[in-house]
């Protein structure tokens, strides 16, 4: 939307009523022609999940500004302009004649379910209180009335909360005369939470009638929207709801309809004079596909052109539970996953949308289900598999790497700081190897096992294999390529030509006194074979070379003069 007489766009950073974007000049992208979908066609039940923070509620909120027949005065306004106006008076004509009851579930972060519980007391309390009229209105059932009132009061016992949806999506059918519309915003949040602190199995028995009693055969209930981050298994939760029709990640509905297309942020940098930002946009925040579309992330975005420079700004907001998640599990085949996802490959799994939680801790391709709904891999491709799709998975931007890299520095970082680490290879690829090989010395004596590294290279070139894919980006790392006449270790390949490259190469000592002569034989070893020649086919006319010996936790590297 374009800025007009000398009005100045604000980004709306945390701003999720589409009447405050809409009436308090916030820039706002054109989503309502999901409105014209809606009304052309809609399942009774529809399960959109998207990743956290990605316009979810912002959304649900559009449709409630649109359809509610409580918002049609201040609605009247409001989609002036917009996509779903020009789809013509037959579509405009749906504004402000629906009962709408909308509610979010996404603040529900208690850490036990007697806390939880409690809190879904109150929250089902304010509902109620804000439709307070349903307990005078006198089309209303007394016995509904009755049963209103203790709910409102938290006098009710937990088998009555479990069915205060239904109640009150009955009573508003009573008093409007008209089914209602039910828009749910992060259904799963309260189950991600139990999960993640050990009350999954009370959470579930409560939201399966919870949800279920309102969502099933209800004929009080015009249709509903429902958003999340994970379509929880039907056995689980939805059960025996034939009715829903889920719009994940991996389906072509609706698939444009949370997130930003990259013409939609085109659009915005011309329209706040920052094109030259696209570039730098398109690494961070771009990489998403959903339902084959591409999606970069609103965000980021919108904190991007409010603070004018890019950051993780996503991935500092949506709670990194299930990285740490894989990595409490973490094995020798995900170890290795890891390294390829941070080198820029994509790793293979099989993705069955219907996972509980449950199936985490034992199911590699659960975890990987997990963290392509999550936000934190994305399909590159798809085929039919056995019991569900075959993909191949990548991290899908910059910023989505970052968390994975400080999660993982996180819980092997030890006493060091991730400063000092980082610190470490800075010397590594500015060509100070005496800095380097003393940091590096420091943190083998301090965390790794002496039976871990007795007299196995393959432990060591693994080691700095996997520090350097954490710290090292926009590099490219090869570990035993072919080069000239031989095949080095490992190589720290720049993608901008006009830096330097690095070359190691390793070799264990069985005696300390055998060190220097084995660092040495190292670095003759790259000279004589010439490893840099993969560098100058790459037009890469700096590299640092580095023979490095070990021996126990002790190492020791020699560095010859760049080339």
């Amino acid at each position: 939307m374009k800025e007009g007489d000398g009005m100045k766009w604000q980004m709306p950073i945390g701003v999720d009523n589409f009447f405050d974007i809409r009436s308090k000049h916030y820039y706002f992208v054109d989503k309502t022609d999901f409105i014209r979908q809606l009304i052309d066609g809609h399942s009774a039940v529809t399960l959109i999940t998207r990743p956290r923070r990605f316009g979810k509620t912002l959304t649900l909120s559009m449709l409630e500004h649109f359809f509610s027949v409580e918002k049609e005065a201040q609605s009247r306004r409001l989609f002036d302009g917009l996509a779903i106006e020009g789809a013509g008076a037959a579509y405009m004509a749906h504004r402000g004649q629906y009962p709408v009851l909308f509610l979010s579930l996404k603040d529900l972060k208690d850490l036990t379910w007697p806390q939880m519980l409690q809190s879904l007391s109150s929250w089902i309390s304010y509902w109620f209180i804000d439709h307070e009229y349903l307990a005078e209105s006198p089309a209303v059932n007394p016995d509904l009335r009755r049963r209103f009132l203790a709910l409102k009061k938290q006098g009710a016992g937990q088998n009555e909360m479990q069915l205060a949806l239904t109640l009150l999506v009955k009573m508003m059918h009573q008093h409007f005369g008209k089914p209602v519309i039910l828009l749910l915003d992060e259904y799963d949040a309260p189950i991600q939470q139990a999960w993640e602190h050990g009350f999954y199995t009370e959470c579930i028995a409560f939201m399966k009638q919870f949800l279920g009693s309102v969502l099933k055969g209800n004929r009080d209930l015009d249709f509903a929207v429902l958003t999340g981050v994970l379509r929880v298994a039907k056995e689980s939760i939805f059960s025996d709801l034939n009715n829903l029709d889920v719009c994940s990640v991996m389906d072509a509905a609706y698939r444009d309809v949370i997130g930003f297309t990259p013409q939609e942020v085109a659009q915005m940098a011309e329209d706040l004079s920052m094109t030259t930002a696209l570039p730098a946009l398109k690494a961070w925040y771009d990489g998403y596909l959903f339902g084959g579309a591409e999606i970069y992330n609103p965000w980021s975005i919108v904190n991007f052109f409010r603070h004018g420079d890019v950051g993780d700004y996503w991935v500092n907001t949506s709670g990194n539970g299930i990285i740490r998640e894989m990595l409490r599990h973490v094995t020798a085949e995900t170890e290795t996953d890891l390294l390829s996802l941070l080198q820029g490959r994509h790793v293979t799994a099989l993705i069955r949308e219907g996972v509980i939680y449950e199936d985490i801790g034992r199911d590699t391709d659960a975890l990987y289900t997990m963290l392509l709904t999550t936000g934190y891999l994305t399909a590159v491709s798809r085929k039919r598999g056995i019991g569900g799709i075959r993909c191949e998975l990548v991290i899908p931007n910059r910023e989505v790497q970052d968390v994975y890299r400080f999660e993982i520095l996180d819980k092997m970082r030890g006493r060091f700081s991730v400063s000092r680490l980082e610190t470490m290879f800075d010397d590594l690829l500015s060509g100070n190897g005496k800095a380097f090989s003393e940091l590096l010395g420091g943190y083998l004596r301090d965390l790794v096992s002496v039976y871990d590294t007795a007299n196995k290279e393959s432990f060591y070139h693994g080691f700095v294999l996997g520090m350097t894919a954490l710290f090292v980006s926009d590099y490219i790392i090869e570990s035993n390529r072919e080069s000239g006449y031989g095949r080095f270790d490992l190589a720290i390949i720049p993608k901008d030509v006009s830096k330097a490259g690095v070359i190691m190469e390793f070799k264990v000592a069985s005696r300390e006194a055998d060190m220097a002569a084995k660092a040495k034989e190292a670095l003759q070893q790259i000279e004589e074979r010439e490893y840099v020649t993969e560098f100058r086919q790459r037009g890469i006319q700096r590299v640092w070379k580095y023979g490095i010996a070990f021996c126990g936790k002790k190492i020791l590297a020699f560095q010859g003069p760049m080339c």
